[in-house]
């Protein structure tokens, strides 16, 4: 066997073996884009609910605020309607 036979022979053995690296690599590749997609959208909807969370936070301290305004408004009203001899 000459050079260019042997040649041959080792490329026509390294083409199969190269198109399934190619394809080997080609799903690892499209499988590390699945999961780094998966994992910035865990990312993006973790950052969501915690901004969610802290809206619902403001907003019960507010309703908090408001409901001790109130009951402070209905006790003043109270005790007016008591000084002025009635019954609340």
């Amino acid at each position: 066997m000459d050079a260019a036979l042997i040649t041959a022979i080792g490329a026509l053995l390294a083409a199969p073996v190269a198109a399934a690296a190619a394809i080997y690599g080609t799903r690892g590749a499209a499988r590390a884009a699945r999961e780094g997609g998966a994992l910035t959208g865990y990312s993006t909807l973790t950052d969501q609910l915690q901004e969610e969370r802290d809206d619902m936070r403001a907003q019960l301290t507010q309703l908090r605020t408001d409901l001790a305004a109130e009951r402070a408004e209905s006790a003043r009203l109270r005790l007016i309607i008591t000084r002025m001899g009635g019954t609340p």
